[in-house]
């Protein structure tokens, strides 16, 4: 297990650092426009407009809050839905149907929409058991000490986003071979895998706990 960890964190050094790279190449991106990405929103705020929205599929669990998670790492996220490294059906669909510019604007608008204070930069005291979890899933390495700080903007900020949907994430990574549910990411494969379900729902309990910058902006019912 010591020789797997140890692969496992060599691979995050090397990917984090290829990241680090390509996202500094990346700078002529295509750029987001937050006021075209409000207009654009009204796709995404049946579910994620509100608060506590239940998803049934793959199981019963509550969307995440977008509001306030990072632009890059949005895009990043509706790209692979789109491309099918993400195999959420109802959410490819959605990604099928917007070009790189829309996912920009959507990106743009969803990183501006809250304003609130930072977090700390170092979470309250962490519990021999989680700390014993997170160096074994390695999460600071690349989500940051207090997880709202990703040392990437296209890894996402998991510090007060829903348990349940955290789990669920968790899950999709250990999931292999199944045509509608799964993940493809070689480094969150091989953390996730490390874990236990029970584990991995005691880490999800514990970044939801954290204080964080995501939320939920409630719609008008009619705009």
């Amino acid at each position: 297990m010591k020789n797997i960890v140890r692969s496992m964190n060599a691979l995050v050094a090397l990917v984090a650092t290829l990241g680090l790279s390509l996202n500094a190449a990346a700078q002529g991106a295509t750029a987001g426009d937050a006021k075209a990405g409000e207009k654009k929103a009204v796709m995404c705020i049946g579910c994620h407009g509100i608060p506590d929205y239940k998803a049934s599929f793959p199981e019963i669990y509550r969307v995440p809050m977008i509001a306030g998670q990072n632009a890059k790492y949005i895009v990043s996220a509706l790209t692979q839905y789109k491309k099918g490294d993400r195999k959420h059906p109802t959410m490819r669909g959605i990604a099928a149907s917007l070009s790189e510019q829309d996912m920009a604007d959507l990106a743009a608008f969803y990183a501006t929409e809250v304003k609130v204070d930072p977090v700390p930069a170092q979470p309250p005291a962490v519990p021999a058991n989680i700390a014993a979890l997170l160096a074994k899933g390695n999460c600071a390495s690349c989500h940051g000490a207090n997880f709202s700080a990703p040392i990437d903007p296209s890894y996402p900020k998991l510090a007060g986003q829903h348990d349940d949907y955290l789990y669920v994430a968790l899950r999709e990574y250990q999931t292999d071979k199944n045509p509608q549910v799964g993940r493809n990411n070689a480094i969150m494969t091989g953390m996730s895998r490390l874990l236990t379900h029970a584990e991995a729902k005691t880490l999800a309990k514990y970044f939801a706990s954290l204080p964080g910058e995501l939320r939920t902006v409630p719609q008008a019912r009619f705009r």
